[in-house]
């Protein structure tokens, strides 16, 4: 069963400088009780991704043409503000990667887990209660004491697992984590992938994980979705990709870790040229210009192809991708 289905969607900004198609018909499922990654560099289209999918545009952004379906067919593009605000955090909710600017500073941490169990009838003593054993979970020590606690006397990690107990107080269908890991260590960050693995388990929600750190897509996600300018060029499962990535993009975003150099490395591999202007896309496929096996064919738009079953590459060249790596 499907949790979460983005078909066809699109999304342009207005600017001075004309239209910013910043999503171009983008496809994907998560699945129920599993964890789809999506990974890309800056500017890829992640973050608008999932503005769209919360209701949370800015206001020169539009949803110009796609359906985002929500478990039984609910579609989030065209529901009203007050329908949306009642399914986040009770349905969808998000862990976004800078805890601080996630929590009050100025309110109590069990003030404000009172505040996520608004909707609900218990009373404050059992609210405390249920604040104190999701502490627990996310292995906060004492949780009762903690509870009268502010933002600033917490860790880094600390708060983010705070920021994890949030999310997850109300048992969500879909939890959406932008980059949790980003603004930790790597002590801090291990810990964290384990504890999202342990929770999505127990709770059985869906999680759907956006990151630009290939390590951890690699060690938390089940499927993964790889974005370049606003399309998805290439999804399937994570193991997949990783030993038979099929579009050029892909492969050279995989040879850029610095995880998978052989040996030492006065400069770290990259993809040279740089992204393509949104507001006037290339007619073909949208990696062309960046693109070392590029021919004549690649100036009208890729078909998305099978390599296997949930598998699929949006490339006419993915036989000749096997060639292609980043440039040191």
């Amino acid at each position: 069963m499907t949790v979460l289905h983005v078909r066809d969607l699109s999304v342009d900004f207005a600017t001075e400088g004309g239209a910013l198609q910043a999503l171009k018909k983008v496809e994907l499922t998560v699945p129920r009780n599993r964890i789809v990654g999506v990974v890309g560099e800056s500017g890829c289209g992640k973050s608008t991704l999932i503005n769209a999918i919360l209701g949370l545009l800015a206001d020169n952004g539009s949803v110009t043409s796609g359906r985002i379906l929500f478990e039984e067919g609910q579609d989030l593009a065209n529901l009203d503000r007050a329908t949306m605000r009642a399914l986040r955090g009770r349905k969808i909710a998000t862990v976004f990667q800078d805890p601080m600017g996630a929590l009050n500073p100025v309110l109590s941490v069990g003030r404000q887990m009172r505040d996520i169990q608004y909707r609900s009838s218990l009373s404050r003593r059992e609210k405390d209660a249920r604040s104190v054993a999701m502490l627990r979970k996310v292995r906060i020590p004492d949780p009762e004491k903690r509870l009268a606690q502010f933002p600033h006397e917490f860790s880094g990690g600390m708060k983010q697992r705070i920021a994890i107990a949030m999310a997850l107080m109300m048992e969500p269908s879909l939890l959406i984590a932008d980059e949790p890991t980003t603004a930790l260590d790597a002590t801090l960050e291990v810990t964290i992938i384990e504890l999202l693995k342990e929770l999505q388990q127990q709770i059985g929600c869906s999680v759907l994980f956006i990151s630009h750190h290939l390590g951890v897509i690699a060690e938390l996600c089940d499927e993964m979705i790889v974005m370049y300018a606003g399309e998805v060029v290439e999804r399937g499962t994570t193991r997949d990709i990783f030993h038979n990535a099929r579009h050029p993009y892909t492969r050279k975003l995989l040879a850029c870790d610095p995880a998978r150099l052989s040996h030492r490395a006065a400069r770290l591999p990259t993809i040279p040229g740089t992204l393509p202007d949104l507001r006037r896309r290339p007619t073909g496929c949208v990696f062309q210009a960046r693109c070392e096996i590029a021919d004549g064919v690649c100036s009208t738009m890729p078909p998305d192809t099978v390599i296997t079953e949930g598998h699929v590459a949006r490339c006419w060249h993915t036989s000749q991708a096997l060639t292609v790596e980043a440039t040191a």
